[in-house]
């Protein structure tokens, strides 16, 4: 009888041992679901593709394709990432903004000169900005940290005016009303050519010689590579057209 009693008793004990194990085991595997569900619940998030620099537009780094729409983790959302460029618009970057970082709202402000001060200018020269049509500008292609060569353009004459220059940052784009006449007709019409602020560093004489310029005549980038030969000249007027 006393054998009988101590069995129940290990027996109860083992059953109420593998009762409070099967729980233990239920509610970790419940808590690391929870856990995961939290890892992998995903929203959308605008990352960075490309590098944004300091004052270069939200809207001229979506233009040029550096902005994509990712999935990220709830856990690793940063406070005020963006979904969708809206919030920011007009906004300019006070920071460089690397390739794989989220697009956060205190890395934009309306000031530009918030934004430009943050620019790294190289040692001795200045950095100024111009105003360019598309077209001046590459279509687009030019972007911080590009080389180019600066045209300058009159009715007279195409003359590049300085061989290599490096830009800094691409500011705000803003529509021109142009009004041009056509040569049939005689009736005039007009169009919008958006035109936006390329920022450059340049010496105290250069930077001179490209506002002088401007005020007489236009200017048009060149954009260029390690491997472009570009070097003064005479320029090029109706004379030497098709020399």
């Amino acid at each position: 009888m006393l054998k009988l009693s101590r069995r129940v008793i290990l027996l109860t004990v083992a059953v109420v041992v593998a009762a409070l194990g099967t729980g233990l085991v239920f509610l970790y595997v419940q808590g690391a679901d929870n856990r995961a569900e939290e890892r992998f619940e995903t929203v959308d998030v605008l990352r960075a593709v490309a590098p944004i620099e300091p004052g270069e537009t939200i809207d001229s780094a979506a233009a040029a394709g550096k902005l994509k729409l990712e999935a990220v983790s709830q856990a690793d959302l940063l406070p005020n990432a963006q979904s969708e460029t809206t919030a920011l618009d007009g906004l300019v970057a006070i920071t460089r903004i690397y390739p794989g970082e989220q697009i956060i709202s205190d890395k934009f402000s309306t000031e530009v000169e918030e934004a430009l001060s943050a620019l790294t200018i190289p040692k001795d020269m200045v950095a100024i900005s111009v105003n360019l049509t598309d077209p001046a500008r590459v279509a687009g292609f030019v972007n911080p940290g590009s080389q180019v060569s600066i045209f300058h353009n009159t009715e007279a004459y195409s003359r590049l005016l300085l061989a290599r220059v490096t830009v800094l940052g691409v500011g705000s784009t803003t529509p021109t009303t142009t009004t041009t006449t056509t040569t049939e007709t005689g009736e005039e019409t007009t169009e919008q050519l958006p035109r936006t602020l390329l920022t450059i560093a340049v010496s105290q004489k250069d930077a001179e010689r490209v506002m002088f310029a401007t005020l007489h005549g236009e200017l048009a980038f060149a954009l260029l590579t390690e491997n472009s030969k570009v070097a003064p000249s005479g320029g090029t007027g109706g004379q030497d057209l098709f020399k």
